[in-house]
């Protein structure tokens, strides 16, 4: 279903658009010079959007090499190569030195080939001490057997877990200070307009547009391929939208400024804060003595000019 949508040549916002990724700006309180990661990146058009709008540097990386291509193409033609960069990686094995970002997202991709505590863990390792991490997943809505997540799995091109689960995991890689929205119901107050969480293929593209998808994925994957892809789209759509077993949720939180032992869960506490956007999420805070936003580095940051890579990982 994933694969469907990214091989459109139209650059789309994932699943939320423009209005979840500038509530993940607002509450990341991303700025100019910041060095932000993003995983699972696609074409880039979040990181192209984050560029344009917030001046920030940032790489961009996808186990997809022809997407990867796709978005190192479109950078040098909107003339941003100079602020953000794309590399082709395993979600699992980062190209990257520890701590060398100020902000990381990870896309609905992230778990795709990958586990999602190993995926978030490469995460945790490049991302600075003090800096923010936002995730944008499917989660698990209801209990759902082993048998037909699995099979819901395959068919979505994701891994969805259930909440707790996802912030069991930050917790363990050191990431505290939780913050939640879902963005799968219908009549959302985050967007500015009510609209389907999850629009499927027919919905998304014209009928040149369709040929055009069709084409190529006619090109990877054959004939049985494409009739596969549409059926599950199709299957996947209605337990998106009917039965309401999937959601999508994003999950802000930052890493502690202190180490801490991996598998040792920060001790937090729940509490209700209003968003920006006048809606309510769910937000958790360690139980330290301060409270509030985890102090950030001077935005003339130690990483910019300097080696990102990993030794023997170069570009």
């Amino acid at each position: 279903m994933l694969d469907l949508v990214r091989l459109s040549s139209r650059p789309l916002f994932p699943p939320g658009g423009r209005d979840l990724y500038r509530k993940i700006a607002i509450l990341t309180d991303m700025g100019e010079g910041d060095e932000i990661l993003v995983a699972a990146c696609g074409r880039g058009v979040t990181l192209d959007y984050f560029a344009r709008e917030f001046g920030i540097h940032g790489s961009g990386v996808d186990e997809d090499e022809v997407l990867i291509e796709a978005a190192d193409i479109r950078s040098r033609e909107d003339r941003l190569q100079d602020q953000i960069q794309f590399q082709h990686a395993q979600m699992d094995d980062l190209p990257y030195r520890d701590g060398v970002f100020d902000l990381v997202i990870g896309e609905l991709g992230l778990a795709s080939s990958s586990n999602p505590p190993e995926a978030i863990r490469e995460l945790s390792r490049v991302l600075k001490p003090g800096g923010r991490i936002a995730l944008v997943q499917l989660v698990w809505k209801a209990p759902v057997d082993s048998k037909r997540q699995a099979l819901l799995s395959r068919h979505l091109g994701a891994r969805p877990v259930m909440l707790v689960e996802l912030k069991k995991i930050l917790r363990e890689e050191g990431i505290g200070k939780l913050y939640t929205e879902s963005w799968s119901d219908k009549e959302t107050a985050f967007r500015r307009a009510p609209k389907k969480p999850f629009p499927d293929f027919a919905e998304l593209f014209d009928l040149p547009e369709k040929l055009v998808i069709l084409r190529r994925a006619w090109s990877r994957w054959g004939w049985r391929g494409v009739v596969t892809a549409i059926t599950r789209g199709v299957e996947v759509h209605r337990l998106l939208t009917k039965e309401r077993v999937l959601g999508l949720d994003m999950i802000k939180g930052a890493k502690e400024a202190d180490s801490t032992p991996k598998g040792e869960p920060i001790q937090d506490r729940v509490s209700r804060q209003e968003a920006p956007s006048g809606a309510e999420g769910v937000r958790e805070e360690d139980s330290s003595e301060h409270e509030g936003t985890v102090e950030r580095e001077p935005a003339n940051t130690q990483t910019q000019g300097l080696p990102l890579f990993a030794p023997g990982k170069e570009r």
